[in-house]
């Protein structure tokens, strides 16, 4: 095996870090008040926002976009009523061009021929 190397061109999905849960950022729209309505608002005001109920929602991780759902509530099991998100469009999670060592895999020198 001259030249060998031993790079996977998938991520590795058994690596430990993968194990770390993360916070999704789930954006249902903005609202852009002027300061002095801002400083009236109170308990029953209404905020408006610049999307309608049946736009997409925006998945971030951090200040990166990953992906866009559409708001559900679950009819079933124990999440039964709570707010969840199905998913419509995920963004490509793994960069194009990724180094493989920046995934800790790198080259492995072939043995010398004996």
């Amino acid at each position: 095996m001259d030249n060998a190397t031993q790079i996977n061109d998938s991520p590795k999905t058994d690596a430990a870090f993968t194990h770390v849960p993360i916070e999704i950022l789930v954006s249902v729209g903005r609202a852009r008040p002027l300061v002095r309505d801002l400083l009236q608002l109170e308990e029953g005001s209404v905020l408006l926002l610049d999307k309608r109920v049946e736009d997409l929602v925006e998945l971030y991780v951090g200040d990166r976009l990953i992906g866009m759902g559409v708001l559900e509530i679950a009819e079933s099991g124990e999440q039964q009523g709570q707010l969840c998100v199905r998913l419509v469009d995920v963004n490509d999670l793994i960069p194009k061009g990724l180094a493989s060592d920046s995934l800790g895999i790198s080259e492995v020198p072939s043995s010398p021929a004996l």
